[in-house]
């Protein structure tokens, strides 16, 4: 009998939906390219349409498209990103013709976890950590009306919106209940502008996590950061490599250790003669890049979980 109870108990808090915040700013927003534009003077490279049809990649890819060609639509990993909500498919990036570290940050979760998976995404582009995203730890230095910063209150406000809305956002959830399983992190663009950003990088990402743990009352939820690789292995910036190296650093914290991870990003920078655009800040739009950073989140994400 307490053979059965332990079970049943573990059944039905199993069943709790799994929440995953995803936050940033543009390149969690992604720009990664779904479609081959016709003038394009390199085929589509870089586009999912052209790599799920690539010899190199499309037995990977094989799980995001159905027998018909089309785009999968998840039944067990829903999304909320602002106007946007619905089952995990393409179109969730920064416009409804990109998409971002999201989709197979959720394609993946989604092979692996048994409960339903809820993505809620707070990505606004231009957006640095010293300032926008400033986490109240971090106290009111470069802001004008002191801490936390605007962007840190609207993704709280934004998560909590979500988690109180559930079933009028998503009417299929069964109301079991929820637990926030985990926090994604990809940006550094901003911050990189300038050497006293980059300085106090580190103990405002390791602030920006101790807070979120706080305000949703989970000590121990787990994070994975997306370090900010564009430009690849040929970076050499020093206050873009400052910024990596502080990502890095923030997953080495001895409290952290076994519950926040760092994931290597520079390897899936693609050149722009292989991808839709040349917007190197943006990983020059290429959807493999995006693919893989979601990927490399997810299984980092699941590692923690472990």
């Amino acid at each position: 009998m307490i053979a059965l109870g332990c079970l049943l108990f573990t059944s039905q808090a199993q069943a709790k939906l799994k929440v995953f915040i995803l936050a940033g700013q543009s390149n969690m927003q992604g720009a990664g390219a779904i479609k081959i534009n016709p003038k394009s003077k390199n085929g589509g490279k870089g586009t999912l349409e052209y790599l799920v049809k690539e010899e190199r990649l499309a037995k990977r890819l094989a799980h995001v498209v159905d027998a018909s060609g089309d785009w999968v639509v998840r039944d067990d990993v829903w999304i909320k990103y602002f106007d946007r909500k619905g089952r995990l498919t393409v179109g969730y990036g920064a416009k409804r013709d990109r998409i971002g570290p999201e989709f197979q940050f959720g394609h993946a979760l989604g092979q692996v976890l048994d409960e339903q998976v809820l993505l809620i995404k707070t990505a606004w582009g231009g957006r640095c950590l010293a300032t926008d995203f400033r986490p109240p730890r971090s106290g009111g230095r470069h802001l004008k009306s002191g801490s936390p910063g605007a962007y840190y209150t609207l993704m709280v406000d934004e998560i909590r919106s979500v988690l109180k809305n559930l079933k009028t956002n998503f009417p299929a959830y069964d109301g079991k209940g929820y637990e926030i399983a985990g926090f994604g992190w990809h940006q550094g663009w901003n911050d990189g502008l300038k050497k006293e950003w980059v300085a106090e990088y580190e103990e405002n990402l390791a602030n920006l996590i101790r807070d979120l743990r706080d305000e949703f009352s989970v000590p121990n939820m787990p994070a994975v950061i997306a370090v900010s690789g564009f430009g690849g292995r040929k970076q050499k910036i020093d206050r873009r490599l400052g910024i990596i190296a502080a990502q890095h650093n923030v997953a080495k914290l001895p409290e952290f250790a076994g519950t926040v991870a760092s994931v290597e990003t520079r390897d899936f920078f693609r050149p722009p003669e292989n991808s839709p655009s040349r917007q190197g800040y943006h990983w020059n739009s290429n959807a493999e890049t995006y693919f893989l950073i979601g990927d490399a989140m997810a299984r980092a994400m699941l590692k923690l979980l472990k």
